[in-house]
C-alpha cells in the first residue's frame, strides 16, 4: 500500500510539472476575468488534457488524488481518470459536493457523470436538492441522457418538469439555462415528453422555447 501511494504521489507530480509545456496565460486569465478562479489554473486546453490522460492508465486511487489538488487540469484529468465501475454513488455526491465551478460541473458530466449506472438516479437527487450548484449538475446530468434518448418513468418525467418549471422562475442564469435545455432535449424524445414541456413552459408563458 505504502508503495501504491508513493507511484501514485510520484505520479500527480509528473502530471502537475508536464501542465507548464500545456500553459496558455491567455486562456488562463480570461477564465479569471470570467469568474473561474481556481488556486492553481494553467489554461490548458481540453483536447490536450484529453491526449495527456490516455498516458496513463485509469485507476480510482490516482483519479481521487488527483481531484483532491485544487488545480483545474488537476481535476479535468481525475474524471477522464476515474474509471466508471469504481466510482460509486457516494464518491460521485461528495465530488459534486467539492465542485464549485461551473466548467468542471460541465466536464465531470460530459467525462463522467453521464455514463454511470446510477446516473439518471443521481440526476433526479440533485435537481430536488436547495443547492445551486447541485442543480446545475443534475440539469447537465439529464440533458445528457436525453441527448443519448435515455427516457425517465412517469414518476420522474413529471418530478423533472415540475422542478425544471421552478427553477425558470426562480433561480441564477446557469441553472436556469441548463434546466431549459435538459427541457428542450426531454421535448426530443416523444410526442408525450414534448406536449409534457409545452404545458409546463405555456403555464409561465415560455411555450416559444419549445
Amino acid at each position: 500500500m505504502e508503495n501504491l501511494q508513493k507511484d501514485i504521489s510520484e505520479t500527480v507530480k509528473e502530471i502537475k510539472q508536464s501542465f507548464r509545456i500545456l500553459m496558455n496565460g491567455v486562456t488562463a486569465q480570461s477564465m479569471r476575468e470570467k469568474g473561474l478562479d481556481y488556486h492553481i489554473n494553467w489554461g490548458a486546453n481540453l483536447l490536450h488534457l484529453r491526449e495527456m490522460a490516455k498516458e496513463y492508465t485509469p485507476s480510482r486511487q490516482l483519479a481521487q488524488t488527483l481531484w483532491q489538488e485544487n488545480v483545474r487540469e488537476c481535476k479535468i484529468l481525475a474524471t477522464l481518470l476515474m474509471p466508471k465501475d469504481d466510482f460509486s454513488y457516494d464518491l460521485a455526491t461528495l465530488w459534486i459536493e467539492q465542485t464549485h465551478s461551473r466548467e468542471i460541473a460541465e466536464v465531470a458530466t460530459q467525462n463522467l457523470y453521464q455514463h454511470l449506472p446510477y446516473s439518471t438516479e443521481l440526476a433526479m437527487r440533485l435537481i430536488s436538492l436547495d443547492s445551486e450548484m447541485q442543480q446545475l449538475h443534475g440539469y447537465l446530468i439529464l440533458a445528457r441522457l436525453f441527448v443519448k434518448g435515455v427516457a425517465l418513468d412517469e414518476r420522474d418525467a413529471n418530478e423533472f418538469v415540475d422542478q425544471a418549471i421552478v427553477v425558470l422562475q426562480d433561480s441564477n442564469n446557469a441553472v436556469k439555462h441548463a434546466a431549459m435545455n435538459a427541457l428542450q432535449h426531454f421535448a426530443e424524445l416523444d410526442e408525450l415528453s414534448r406536449a409534457m414541456a409545452f404545458g409546463a413552459l405555456k403555464q409561465i408563458g415560455m411555450e416559444e422555447w419549445i
